[in-house]
C-alpha cells in the first residue's frame, strides 16, 4: 500500500493503462477487461486489474495535469513494480489537418511546465516514448486501419489561456496536439528505466474550435484503448 493507492503487493499488473479521468478507468475495466477487481478507491481515483486476451492488465486514473499524474506514476513504478505504462486520454488538435477522432501517438512531448527545473536547472530534457511501445502502436493502428498521427505533442500546465494566440507558435512548429500529462510520464519512465507511451484521441480542435459530442467521444476512446491493449498483448 502506498500513500495514494490502497492496493497490496501483487494487486497491480506490470502493464497498466493511465487515463486521467477515474471514471474512464472504470469504463475501460467494464468494457475491455474480464474478471476485474477494483484495487483502489482512495480519493475516488479508481484502479482496476483484469484480463485482456488472457493477459493481466491494470488501469489506473491519474487525475489531470503533470503533478497529479506524476504522483501515481511514481507510486506505481516504485511501490508496485509497474514496468509498462500507457497514457490513454484526450487532446486538443493543433494542426488544421488533424481531424476529430484521430488518434495521436506521442513520439515525444514538449512542455511548458517548470516542475523539472530543479532537476535540470538551465538545461533542457527531451522526454520521448519507449521506441518498442511506440512502434507496436503504429503497426497496430495501421493493421486496424485506424486514422492516426505520430509525432511531437505539447504537455501544458495551463488549460485556459488569456492569450488566444498562445498555441500559434506550437502549431507553426508542427506540434500535433496539446494535452497535460505525457511529458511527466516520459520523464519518469526515463529516470526509472521503464517503458512509457502516450496515446490520445483528438476530442476538440484548438485551430477551428470544433469538438466531439459525448457519443462520438466514447466510440473514439474505444479505438484508442484497443490500440493500447493490443500493444500489451503483442
Amino acid at each position: 500500500m502506498s500513500v495514494h493507492i490502497n492496493a497490496n503487493q501483487g494487486d497491480i499488473s506490470e502493464k497498466i493503462l493511465l487515463p486521467g479521468d477515474p471514471l474512464r478507468a472504470k469504463w475501460i475495466a467494464e468494457h475491455f477487461l474480464e474478471d476485474t477487481v477494483c484495487y483502489n478507491t482512495t480519493r475516488n481515483m479508481l484502479g482496476y486489474t483484469g484480463f485482456y486476451k488472457k493477459q493481466r492488465i491494470s488501469v489506473q486514473g491519474t487525475g489531470m495535469g503533470m503533478p497529479s499524474a506524476s504522483i501515481y506514476a511514481n507510486e506505481l513504478i516504485n511501490e508496485f513494480g509497474v514496468k509498462e505504462l500507457i497514457r490513454v486520454g484526450t487532446a486538443g488538435g493543433l494542426q488544421p489537418d488533424l481531424q476529430l477522432r484521430d488518434v495521436v501517438i506521442a513520439m515525444s512531448a514538449s512542455y511548458n511546465s517548470g516542475m523539472y527545473k530543479h532537476v535540470f536547472h538551465q538545461d533542457s530534457f527531451s522526454p520521448t516514448a519507449s521506441f518498442e511501445l511506440f512502434q507496436k502502436a503504429v503497426d497496430i493502428s495501421r493493421a486496424k486501419a485506424i486514422s492516426f498521427r505520430a509525432g511531437n505533442v505539447l504537455s501544458s500546465d495551463t488549460f485556459y489561456y488569456d492569450d488566444k494566440s498562445y498555441y500559434e507558435l506550437w502549431t507553426s512548429y508542427k506540434t500535433l496536439c496539446v494535452e497535460m500529462e505525457c511529458a511527466a510520464l516520459y520523464t519518469l519512465a526515463a529516470k526509472h528505466n521503464v517503458k512509457a507511451l502516450g496515446i490520445m484521441t483528438i476530442s476538440d480542435s484548438v485551430v477551428n474550435g470544433t469538438s466531439l459530442d459525448s457519443e462520438l467521444r466514447e466510440r473514439s476512446f474505444g479505438e484508442m484503448v484497443e490500440i493500447a491493449l493490443e500493444v500489451f498483448v503483442s
